[in-house]
């Protein structure tokens, strides 16, 4: 599969030039003829160089989208062309496989890996996935590029044990497992590049920084950033608890709540909402629109549908306007995209928390474009609790 090949040529020579140039600037973090490059800066800069869409903050498999392909970006040094690097983290205490043999747990990891990438496919309507690498020699950049498949678990062999790593192939690639940082890494061949990428390193960036200051700051651009928040996918109740989870008649399992009038109708298979907390609308107040005025809510894969906050949160005096969760209209359009499409849970089956952790998301990002515009992204376990917590922090201090 490839890229790069693929787009305009001025796009080609824009990315490889901003390659080149964040290259130079090396020795203002490290005195190496090696150039380094923070992952973060390679995300920018292939998202701006071809145009993608930037999925670094959703925590999914894939770092950039463009034309339904997810792109996962990787840089790292090129050694001898044959090096292991980290693909998907997992949760330390995941008791499915801690204790077990080595060949159970790699057929556990193998089947949660490939959960994790069609996760991804699904939430960002992608139809094919793949790897763009940038390896780092002195004085040099490579291009690669290569697929994303999923494990071929019917075709594990070579099942090997050595201390706190288990090592394992499909036929496809190789890849081992450590124990110790609950990681799953994949072996890179990075021996044929796309193409060389000279990068000279300035001897001393500063003062090139100095020197050209002025034009910096004249053609400096400011970049949009909307304000946004973390959501738990879990109940409210259980924020800041050593183990979360969800109760069985709220958020994603409102369904599950008894009928709106005496002996009537079940509610609908998808009725969900997300929490929201009624402390994270006193440390935010600005944010959410009041309840029941209705926002467009943009979601992952470029579907829009309508949302508002729904039932009241408080009934203190000036927070009755509160809603302690985000629910679209009609409701069971935001429920089918997160209970069918995405988690793919069997109608009336109740969403635990476990189910949150194998893909390796319990919380969302909500972003306020305009105060009738918003969009949601996935994040890691645990998101929402360390950005709850900055908010408690930064309000002690």
């Amino acid at each position: 599969m490839e890229f790069f090949r693929n787009q305009p040529v001025s796009q080609q020579k824009e990315y490889t030039e901003l390659l080149k140039l964040v290259g130079s600037l090396s020795n203002l973090f490290a005195d190496s003829d090696v150039p380094y490059l923070y992952y973060r800066a390679a995300e920018n800069i292939f998202c701006r160089a071809f145009q993608a869409v930037n999925l670094s903050r959703g925590d999914v498999s894939a770092d950039a989208s463009k034309n339904n392909i997810g792109i996962g970006l990787k840089t790292f040094l090129h050694n001898n062309g044959k090096t292991f690097q980290k693909v998907a983290e997992f949760n330390k205490k995941n008791s499915t496989y801690v204790g077990n043999t080595p060949t159970e747990i790699v057929y556990e990891i193998a089947k949660l890996r490939n959960k994790r990438l069609e996760f991804t496919k699904e939430a960002h309507s992608l139809d094919n996935l793949m790897y763009h690498l940038v390896t780092r020699k002195p004085e040099a950049m490579y291009l690669y590029e290569e697929s994303m498949p999923l494990v071929k678990i019917e075709d594990i062999r070579g099942i090997k044990k050595n201390e706190n790593t288990i090592h394992f192939t499909d036929g496809i690639a190789e890849y081992n497992f450590s124990l110790s940082k609950s990681t799953l890494l994949k072996r890179f061949i990075t021996l044929e590049p796309i193409t060389t990428i000279p990068v000279e390193i300035l001897n001393d960036p500063y003062g090139f920084l100095l020197t050209n200051r002025e034009i910096l700051l004249s053609n400096e651009k400011q970049t949009l950033r909307y304000p946004f928040v973390y959501l738990p996918l879990y109940a409210s109740s259980t924020v800041g608890k050593e183990r979360q989870f969800l109760e069985e008649k709220s958020g994603l399992n409102q369904w599950n709540a008894a009928p709106r009038t005496k002996n009537g109708p079940l509610r609908h298979e998808h009725e969900v909402y997300i929490p929201v907390p009624v402390s994270l609308h006193r440390l935010v107040p600005d944010f959410f629109p009041p309840r029941d005025v209705p926002f467009t809510l943009e979601l992952p894969n470029g579907t829009e549908i309508s949302a508002s906050m729904c039932q009241q949160a408080s009934k203190k005096e000036g927070e009755t306007h509160f809603g302690k969760g985000l629910m679209s209209n009609p409701n069971k359009a935001l429920g089918k995209w997160l209970l069918q499409d995405l988690l793919k849970v069997p109608p009336r089956k109740l969403v635990t928390y476990e189910m949150l952790e194998e893909i390796n998301i319990d919380s969302v990002i909500l972003y306020k474009k305009a105060e009738d515009r918003f969009s949601l992204d996935f994040a890691k376990v645990g998101s929402f609790e360390e950005y709850y917590q900055s908010l408690t922090s930064n309000l002690s201090t």
